[in-house]
């Protein structure tokens, strides 16, 4: 695997490091505010994203490549009301897409065995966008409703791991 490529997997395993992290430290503050329907999504989605991590570093390791794990910074505490949190949430689905864009178009023609691994992740990321986007939709909707807000903390607590038992239906409610 030529260097380029090591490097631009290198930073998709730090960026689903950083995103597990990330999700764990927002499930924290939501469990604190008694959220505990976001709080499961969330922790559910960081352990989806160490998984991701996970299989990247695997594939590094079966190709004979550096696998170069860096530090995770500290979070924040308080990411806001749950809108702004989800809305902070949208916005690292979108910039992790845009960094499996740009590894997929360098690996497309420099190791296309490399692409396809890329690019699995890369559809999967139409859907992280999606439920992302489902989720801010309806939470501005609900505005500052506690009740409507405790509906979508109920939904989104229905969430199963990855390979468990299908949850109830729509989008907000299941995972990638």
């Amino acid at each position: 695997m030529n260097e380029e490529l090591q490097r631009l997997i290198n930073n998709l395993i730090q960026i689903e490091n950083y995103s597990s992290a990330l999700y764990l430290a927002m499930s924290a503050q939501m469990g604190r505010l008694n959220y505990t329907g976001m709080a499961k999504w969330l922790r559910l989605q960081s352990e989806e994203e160490r998984t991701h991590m996970l299989t990247l570093i695997n594939y590094m390791v079966d190709k004979d490549a550096t696998v170069n794990l860096t530090s995770v910074p500290a979070f924040p505490t308080d990411f806001g009301s749950p809108l702004e949190l989800f809305q902070k949430v949208l916005e690292h689905e979108k910039y992790v897409t845009n960094a499996y864009r740009q590894a997929f178009n360098y690996a497309n023609q420099a190791d296309p065995q490399a692409a396809v691994i890329i690019q699995d992740f890369l559809r999967e990321q139409i859907n992280e966008e999606a439920q992302s986007q489902t989720i801010v939709s309806r939470l501005t909707l609900a505005q500052n409703n506690p009740s409507a807000i405790l509906l979508i903390d109920q939904e989104l607590g229905q969430r199963q791991a990855a390979g468990a038992a299908p949850a109830a239906s729509g989008a907000a409610a299941g995972g990638a």
